[in-house]
C-alpha cells in the first residue's frame, strides 16, 4: 500500500495522552492535519492552545467512550489515515475484563469504523512490548516473532487473583491480535493496511495537561517516583538494580508513529521500537552524574546503590533489527543522558 504524503489528515485517538499528545505535533510539525479525539471539550482545551499556531490544521472531536459501537464512525470521516494510540494503560482493574475490554473493543471499533471509509490508506495501532515480551526464568531478546501468550494464559487461569501487571500484559496482547484478526479477514475489501507499533517502557518530557506528579501515567509516575522521590518510591535497592525492560524517548516513539505513515515499507508489518535496555538504577546514577543539575530545586537525588544496574545482564532486550529496516537513518534514539536531563528540566520547570 502507498504511504501517505504530507498534507494529509491523520486522525490521532485519545489526543491527549502522554505519548498522542507528542504524535500529534510530530505529524504537525511534518505538514499533516490532524483531528485528535477527546473524550471532552475540557481535554481539548489543552490542545487547542498548545497547538494554536497550526490553525485549522489542528481539530478535535469528542469521542466520549472508546467502546460504544461506532464509536469513531463520525470521526474517521475524511480522513487519510489513522493513529489508534487510545487504550487504557493503569493497574488498578479488579476483574480482567475491566481493562481488557476497552483495550480490544476500541481497537476494533477503530477499525470497523475505518471499513467504509475509502480515504483511508493506513492505520497505526500503538500496541506495546507488553505483547511480545515473557517473564522468563533466563534472560532473552525477545523481536516480532514473539507474543506474550504467558499473560493470556494468567488471567484465564487466575482471574481476577491474577497480578496487574498480567492483567495489562494480557490486554495489550489481546487487543493486537484482534486487530491482526481483524485486519486479515478484512484485508480483500479495505482501502487501508494496518501497521503496529511495539514500544517498551516510555519516558521523557511532557507536553500533555498533567497537574501533578500524582496525576503522571504508570510510565512516567513510576519514573518520577524512582529518580526524583527521596524514598525511591518505595522500591528496594534490588528492585532498582533488577526491575527495568527496554525503553525509549517519547519524541522517539512519536517520530515512529509518523515515519510509519511515511514510509511505504511499514504497511503490514508488526515493529519492536526500543531505545536499549534499562534499570531504575540506571536512569538514578545518570541523574546523578549530570552536571549541573536539571533540577537544582532537588539538591539532593536519592542514590540507591550507584552501579548495580551493571551488575547483571538485562532479563529483557528487544531486536530492533525491523525497525532498522523500515525506518532507516531517520529514526535516531535519544540517549538516556539526553532524555533524563530534558526530563529533569520538565520537571524543574513545572515545579516538580
Amino acid at each position: 500500500m502507498p504511504s501517505v504524503p504530507t498534507g494529509s489528515k491523520v486522525l490521532v485517538t485519545g489526543a491527549n495522552g502522554y505519548l498522542a499528545t507528542w504524535v500529534v505535533r510530530t505529524l504537525l510539525e511534518k505538514g499533516y492535519s490532524v483531528r485528535g479525539t477527546v473524550r471532552s471539550e475540557v481535554k481539548a482545551t489543552h490542545l487547542k492552545q498548545i497547538f494554536a499556531k497550526y490553525g485549522d490544521k489542528f481539530e478535535t472531536v469528542v469521542v466520549d467512550d472508546i467502546t460504544k459501537e461506532g464509536a469513531f464512525d463520525e470521526a474517521v470521516k475524511g480522513v487519510d489515515a489513522i493513529e489508534h494510540t487510545a487504550s487504557p494503560f493503569h493497574f488498578s482493574a479488579e476483574e480482567p475484563e475491566e481493562i481488557i475490554a476497552p483495550a480490544v473493543n476500541g481497537t476494533i471499533g477503530v477499525l470497523k469504523s475505518a471499513l467504509a471509509i475509502s480515504s483511508v490508506r493506513r492505520i497505526v495501532v500503538t500496541s506495546s512490548c507488553a505483547a511480545v515480551q515473557s517473564f522468563l526464568p533466563e534472560p532473552k531478546r525477545f523481536s516480532e516473532v514473539d507474543w506474550n501468550e504467558q499473560a493470556i494464559e494468567e488471567v484465564k487461569k487466575k482471574g481476577k487473583d491474577s497480578s496487574q501487571i498480567d492483567k495489562y500484559f494480557a490486554s495489550k496482547t489481546l487487543a493486537e491480535k484482534a486487530a491482526w484478526d481483524f485486519y486479515e479477514a478484512n484485508k480483500a475489501k479495505v482501502s487501508w493496511d494496518l501497521v503496529v507499533l511495539n514500544p517498551p517502557y516510555v519516558f521523557g518530557p511532557l507536553i500533555h495537561d498533567v497537574s501533578s506528579p500524582s496525576s503522571l501515567g504508570a510510565s512516567a509516575g513510576d519514573w518520577y517516583n524512582a529518580v526524583v522521590r527521596p524514598d525511591m518510591g518505595g522500591k528496594s535497592l534490588e528492585v532498582l538494580a533488577t526491575d527495568g525492560g527496554g525503553w525509549i524517548d517519547v519524541r522517539d516513539i512519536a517520530l515512529a508513529h509518523a515515519l510509519s505513515l511515511i514510509k511505504e515499507e511499514a504497511g503490514g508489518e508488526r515493529v519492536v521500537v526500543s531505545a536499549g535496555e534499562w534499570v531504575y538504577q540506571d536512569f538514578i546514577d545518570t541523574a546523578n552524574a549530570l552536571s549541573p543539575s536539571p533540577i537544582p530545586s532537588h539538591t539532593d537525588l536519592p542514590k540507591g546503590d550507584p552501579g548495580a544496574g551493571k551488575k547483571l545482564p538485562p532479563k529483557i532486550a528487544f531486536d530492533t533489527a525491523k525497525a532498522s529496516k523500515i525506518f532507516g537513518p531517520e529514526l535516531k534514539y535519544r540517549s538516556m543522558e539526553e532524555t533524563t536531563r530534558d526530563t529533569l528540566e520538565d520537571f524543574e520547570r513545572r515545579g516538580w
